[in-house]
């Protein structure tokens, strides 16, 4: 049974898992009313995410059912708060995976709200007035206005839905280490999947030499041909490891199986560094010669900011970056998760929650 709360009087219609067999069924649900710092979206397309697999499952033990996932959410603006000076009725908007933060710690105040410690996502998480927060396997959603960007007007909407999570998490961390505006560099891309691919998109974008680092000898034709990336190295062959031993100033490792980052970090030259965004559910191996004979850094990421994820998505308007996606209809959720569970997409499920595929 949802949760309810005295002013969330709006029924939506979605789809939620209600247990660990991770089934989605259609859903009716109450919302929140628009407040005075709210906008009401309808949503006309939702990402399917990893994250969203294993929530549906329970995977992390953290799951509250019923749970409805999504959290690469874009649609229109039907309604804005009194409060709310930047956005109004007709804007097209996105949200990711942020619901609420408390806006007044360090990072919240230094414009790293992705960090604070009171952190709620934007489903399986607990707003403010103590609901439990739904996604965007829903037609609408009412979110606070901080935490909405806005989506460019020449960018596809199915197709930049993914960017709200697989985008802002390969963004970040370029970001973070001075890739934006210092082309050149040559860049290692650990997997070629939903957020491998949108890796490539930026480093190319930004003018660096990228490499891509796969155990699927496949990819290298996609990965040269369809992506623009400039070079391939087989990580299971020794030989080819061995051939471009320190040759990369930054390797971003989006593999979310387990995995050695041993043999990665042998790839980067002295004082590289290698940041992770994949989430493997066991301990990665870490050994310590590569280390400290290659002076080497290795650092973690999460997401990005909404300033960040509002740059990102500047940024994609500008370069015209968006997911290589392939659409589903609501009724096929379900065969999307399986296909997803064994990486049978290129690159990213989205759902067409409004049926807007069908009016194009």
């Amino acid at each position: 049974m949802a949760q309810t709360t005295p002013n969330h009087t709006q029924t939506v219609s979605g789809w939620a898992a209600h247990d660990t067999s991770g089934n989605i069924t259609p859903y009716t649900f109450k919302r929140r009313e628009n407040g005075v710092d709210d906008v009401t979206i309808k949503i006309l397309y939702c990402g399917i995410c990893h994250t969203d697999l294993h929530q549906a499952k329970n995977d992390w033990g953290i799951t509250m059912y019923p749970v409805v996932p999504g959290h690469e959410i874009v649609g229109i603006i039907t309604k804005v708060g009194s409060n709310v000076k930047n956005f109004t009725v007709g804007d097209r908007a996105g949200v990711g995976c942020l619901a609420a933060t408390c806006l007044k710690c360090e990072h919240c105040i230094q414009g790293q709200e992705n960090y604070c410690d009171a952190v709620q996502f934007v489903y399986n998480g607990v707003f403010w007035d103590g609901s439990i927060t739904y996604g965007g396997y829903s037609e609408s959603l009412v979110a606070d206005h901080r935490y909405v960007v806005r989506v460019p007007e020449n960018l596809p909407m199915d197709a930049a839905a993914p960017l709200l999570c697989a985008g802002i998490t390969v963004f970040a961390p370029m970001k973070d280490n001075n890739l934006l505006d210092s082309p050149g560099k040559r860049i290692g891309i650990v997997g070629l999947g939903g957020l491998g691919h949108v890796a490539v998109k930026f480093a190319k974008a930004f003018g660096h030499h990228v490499t891509i680092i796969s155990t699927s000898p496949s990819k290298e034709k996609e990965a040269k041909d369809n992506l623009g990336a400039d070079d391939f190295i087989l990580s299971t062959d020794p030989k080819q490891m061995l051939l471009k031993k320190r040759n990369l100033d930054f390797i971003l490792d989006t593999v979310s199986a387990h995995h050695s980052l041993g043999p990665i970090l042998e790839l980067l030259k002295v004082n590289g560094t290698l940041v992770i965004v994949g989430a493997p559910d066991k301990p990665i191996d870490l050994p310590s010669f590569p280390l400290i004979f290659g002076k080497r850094v290795v650092k973690g990421s999460m997401i990005g900011s909404i300033k960040e994820t509002q740059d990102m998505m500047d940024l994609c308007g500008k370069h015209n970056i968006t997911c290589d996606i392939e659409v589903v209809k609501p009724d096929k959720i379900n065969e999307a998760l399986l296909r997803l569970a064994k990486n049978d997409v290129k690159y990213r499920f989205v759902i067409d929650i409004a049926g807007e595929s069908s009016k194009l």
